[in-house]
């Protein structure tokens, strides 16, 4: 019996390592493609709460809950890095792969407010290499969407040219005519 608790002990160690490699590649892979990391302090949630939470995100955001010295060592190095003073306490891991960044925080703040969480807030995001506290997710979570974006940009390029348009296509006014024909009695009485 000594003899399998030894062994069993002694092959734990690189089992773990390995787990914790696999992990952090995980959290890598996450990375590649990512617009925005951000911490979110679940202390207290229970598993069916982080489900729910799982189960609200968008297919563009990814929920994970990693130890935070996993995923300091996945941003070791990369443009991410800035989020290493949020790695602290415990963190789920939020990946947001579009840049529609608003409707994939949304459902955390509906979450908070749902289950009373006030305690439950973000710690720290990263997007595009700019580190936001959590003073500052106002700004991410009213920032406009793509769409939003392209269709402020068409209003803008529409607007001259439609007003251009509205000039061109006006009917004539009183005066106007007055100073047509004015024109006209000048140029007949020459």
């Amino acid at each position: 019996m000594t003899s399998l608790r030894s062994a069993v002990s002694t092959s734990l160690p690189p089992i773990r390592a390995a787990v914790s490699r696999m992990k952090q590649e995980m959290v890598r892979r996450e990375l590649e493609n990512c617009h925005l990391l951000a911490g979110i302090w679940c202390h207290g949630l229970t598993v069916r709460q982080l489900q729910a939470l799982r189960g609200a995100l968008p297919p563009s955001a990814k929920l994970i809950v990693a130890k935070n010295t996993l995923v300091e060592k996945a941003i070791a190095g990369t443009r991410w890095e800035p989020l290493r003073p949020c790695a602290k306490g415990m963190n789920a891991w939020l990946f947001v792969h579009s840049d529609e960044i608003p409707p994939a925080l949304k459902p955390c703040r509906d979450f908070q407010r749902d289950f009373k969480l006030a305690l439950n807030d973000f710690t720290g995001a990263v997007f595009e290499g700019r580190l936001y506290g959590p003073d500052d997710f106002q700004v991410l979570e009213t920032m406009p969407t793509r769409m939003e974006s392209y269709a402020y940009l068409l209003g803008c390029l529409q607007t001259p040219a439609v007003s251009l348009l509205s000039i061109l296509q006006a009917p004539e006014t009183d005066a106007d005519q007055a100073a047509e024909g004015a024109a006209a009695a000048a140029a007949s009485g020459n």
